[in-house]
């Protein structure tokens, strides 16, 4: 019988070739974006799933607050997992580790008569105790967990690190070997771990012992005996035991930190401790993770409703294509139940079809689908691949899916096909046929459904794509153009203060004819990070602590970026801070109106010289906070270089640039040279923007397609219905353009009627999406009246495409039979 039900799917499938190409593309459109965003969601949810008691793993983050600004660090005081060994009970496991500070320069010496290998930037390191080894599962492949990591200036690398530095030696003979970091910390190779194969945050590849810290250079920078300072690299995992409440371990640890951060009487900031779930790391953009990015889960959510979207849609073009053809089919129904055959036996029959086309569907879908990851390429993680072979979860997805959608898509027509009666449907009378009240006003709603899903996706396209051009295209209180910056080698484990090759460096470049200005500071003024401290005000009646950002620059910083001084003068170049700028929410915040009247107080002891012009100094999501200017050149690493501009000027940047790497290599001729454009960097802050907007417009085109390739369809099929409607009407004397209105106009209210509801629903969408910016675009009239007009000159073609045809035939040809 199966056999028979794939044959007669078959022959369906050849006679109605238009219908079934159309529910054959939808439906693999479909299948196809649900495969690659099935690939991505997995890839996501599958990490760090190698902890069998992960539910008691928290990590301990923090949340600060400074006059009334909320700040979350992912690190932790580096004290805190040592004293929380001490003396909170109730944890079965403590996991203290720091990430490196930049990714220092490695030199291995593999033999006496070779050349060192050098690698001038070497990530993934970081430094651990063995209970780091406790909580990852690694296989050891020499060395123990017990003992690798015990003494100071010992290493632990990974399989294919040590392949990097020992190539040729056994993982046995390796133990022994050193690795000099950035010349000044020499280590000993004490063990080897293989690579993690799950998907996993843990991405270090180089594990020194954290007893190096106290006994190194690497003291000052991870603030090891500091409980004020926190560092987000400094990472504190616990594993409670089993039956203890994670609040009681909250406030253990709270009270610690209380003990322990002795603070002035008149510090106000907040510090609070909170555990974050293991499972909640990969997700929360709160907290970073350990070197890779988090992954937002409503991202995810968004990529499911997007596929489960456009699978609706192809589902609605079948439902709306079979339902219109069921008076085609009344017939051979007829005779099938007048030869005894059951409503059950129809009901597979038309099943079958159903999973037939889907299967032709789910086939060339994974066709499409490394198309459309490619497509996706922005959203798709590095690790993630498209392998039938490996990956026999996506057969197994697709196969699952094809199921669903066959029986989604085919329940409802195979119940209205089943269900007809034999003796009207033979004397043509079919209540239940393809013209019925009732099946047209399914399929209408249907319609609308399509076109009120691709209205919606239009609308948010073009808001999305209106306020990235405003945040792209606004004034951020500073000059971005024509500006490079130029990062000098920052020493791992060295005092910044004493290396002056970048005082040289930035002299010779400032000679150079294609250049304008040039400046030694921190980062530009909207950078990718920033510092902040508490700092105390007092002018003898009030005393005012809030969290101010830090920047430093030498006295063309400013005169660089364009930055009006409101007032007072410009810093004097300093190796530390003994004086400030401060911007003019900081004025604001201190109570002062007019920026000379600050001229002169003090802020944590030094006095405030000048008052600069509010900018933004982080992405436009974020307001301007309090910020304030040092000369402190003893922390400035980056070269900030104006280039000349004009036409001339312009064409000649390649050349300056290439000159100023010749400068570079001069002074540091063992390191890369790298440079970017200020505002380049500044456009990546709005990458995930960027991203949404593209899915947005490929989801959008998309939906149009399906909804179109639907609409094509009905009227393919109203026109052969109507073909001696249209005979009639035109022997009687109506126009081509008269019968085009008539058979266009149902199907233009269809799309009126959904751009009424599409509205609301996207106004209410979008605004909640602009809520995440301090500062948005309006959600202009204009950006509905562009989606409905548009939508309606789409649909008039696709309308056209079948309508004139159908009105410029010969009536003759359709009243032949007459």
């Amino acid at each position: 019988m199966l056999k028979t039900y794939f044959l007669v799917a078959w022959r369906n499938f050849i006679r109605n070739k238009i219908f079934s190409l159309i529910n054959v593309l939808g439906l693999s459109i479909g299948i196809s974006a649900s495969l690659a965003i099935f690939l991505i969601v997995y890839y996501d949810f599958t990490f760090d799933k190698f902890q069998k008691d992960r539910d008691r793993i928290y990590r301990v983050v923090m949340d600060m607050n400074f006059s009334g600004t909320d700040y979350h660090n992912s690190g932790v005081p580096s004290p805190l997992p040592e004293a929380v060994r001490q003396e909170v009970p109730g944890i079965e496991s403590v996991i203290g580790f720091h990430q490196s500070n930049g990714d220092p320069k490695v030199t291995v010496q593999n033999k006496n008569n070779e050349k060192p290998l050098l690698i001038k930037h070497q990530p993934g390191i970081a430094l651990v105790d063995s209970s780091y080894f406790h909580l990852v599962p690694y296989h050891w492949l020499a060395g123990s967990s017990e003992l690798a990591v015990v003494q100071p200036f010992h290493v632990v690398l990974t399989a294919a690190r040590a392949k990097v530095y020992f190539p040729g030696l056994s993982f046995t003979n390796i133990i022994g070997k050193q690795i000099n970091y950035d010349d000044s910390i020499v280590c000993t190779v004490s063990g080897i771990v293989d690579e993690l194969s799950q998907n996993t945050d843990f991405i270090f590849k180089e594990f020194i012992s954290e007893s190096t810290i106290p006994t190194s250079g690497l003291k000052g920078n991870y603030g090891w005996t500091s409980w004020g300072s926190v560092n987000g690299g400094s990472q504190c995992l616990l594993k409670l035991a089993p039956g203890i409440s994670p609040k009681t371990i909250t406030a253990r640890l709270q009270a610690i930190l209380t003990k322990y951060n002795v603070k002035d009487k008149n510090d106000h900031s907040t510090q609070t401790i909170i555990l974050q779930p293991f499972n909640d790391i990969h997700f929360n953009p709160l907290y970073s993770t350990f070197g890779e990015t988090t992954v937002y889960k409503p991202t995810l959510y968004g990529l499911m409703a997007v596929a489960a979207f456009l699978l609706l849609l192809a589902c609605i073009n079948f439902i709306n294509l079979t339902t219109a053809q069921s008076s085609q089919r009344g017939k051979e129904i007829g005779v099938r139940k007048t030869l005894g055959g059951s409503r059950k036996q129809l009901i597979g029959q038309f099943l079958s079809e159903t999973f037939f086309l889907s299967f032709i569907s789910f086939v060339l879908s994974l066709l499409i689908t490394p198309f459309l990851l490619k497509i996706f390429s922005d959203f798709i993680p590095k690790g993630l691949q498209f392998n039938l072979s490996r990956q026999p979860l996506i057969l197994v997805f697709g196969l699952g899916l094809t199921l669903i959608v066959a029986l989604f898509a085919g329940f409802y027509p195979a119940l209205v096909l089943s269900s007809f009666k034999p003796v009207m449907v033979l004397k043509n009378q079919s209540s239940g046929s393809g013209g019925s009240s009732r099946s047209a006003f399914l399929r209408k709603s249907l319609t609308v459904s399509q076109f009120l899903i691709a209205q919606v996706f239009t609308m948010a396209t073009l808001i999305a794509v209106k306020q990235i051009h405003f945040i792209m295209n606004k004034n951020l209180g500073f000059k971005k153009e024509a500006i490079i910056t130029v990062e000098t080698p920052f020493p791992w484990g060295r005092d910044l203060k004493t290396d002056h090759r970048r005082i040289v460096l930035m002299d010779r470049v400032n000679k150079l004819p294609g250049v304008d200005m040039v400046s030694l500071g921190s980062d530009p003024p909207a950078g990718n990070g920033f510092s902040s401290n508490v700092m105390t005000f007092r002018d003898g009646k009030k005393e005012i602590q809030t969290d101010a950002s830090q920047k430093y620059g030498d006295t063309n910083y400013l005169k660089l970026y364009h930055i009006p001084l409101l007032a007072g003068r410009q810093l004097r170049v300093s190796d530390t801070a003994n004086e400030w700028i401060i911007n003019e929410t900081y004025l604001h915040t201190l109570g002062f109106d007019k920026p000379a009247d600050v001229l002169n107080m003090q802020i944590s002891g030094f006095p405030v010289v000048g008052v600069i012009a509010d900018f933004n100094a982080e992405s436009l999501h974020a307001p301007v906070k309090p910020l304030m200017f040092s000369s402190e050149i003893g922390n400035s690493w980056l070269i900030h270089i104006a280039l000349k501009t004009g036409e001339t000027q312009a064409a000649s940047w390649e050349n300056t640039i290439s000159s100023i790497e010749k400068l570079y290599k001069q002074i540091y001729p063992e390191e890369d040279f790298s440079y970017g454009f200020v505002d380049e960097t500044i456009a990546r802050f709005y990458d995930a923007e960027q991203n949404m907007s593209s899915l947005l417009k490929w989801a959008t085109g998309l939906a149009i397609f399906i909804s179109c390739m639907g609409l094509l369809g009905l009227v393919i099929y109203t026109t052969n219905i109507r073909t001696k409607e249209i005979g009639i009407r035109k022997v009687l004397g109506a126009s081509i353009k008269q019968i085009v209105s008539i058979l266009s106009k149902d199907f233009m209210k269809l799309v009126l009627v959904a751009s009424a509801f599409a509205i609301p629903m996207s106004w209410w969408i979008m605004n909640k999406w602009l809520e995440d910016f301090a500062y948005r675009t309006r959600v202009s009239w204009w950006v509905f009246a562009l989606s409905i007009v548009g939508m309606i000159l789409i649909a008039l073609f696709t309308l056209s495409i079948q309508t004139i045809r159908a009105a410029s035939a010969n009536p003759v040809d359709s009243l032949r039979s007459e």
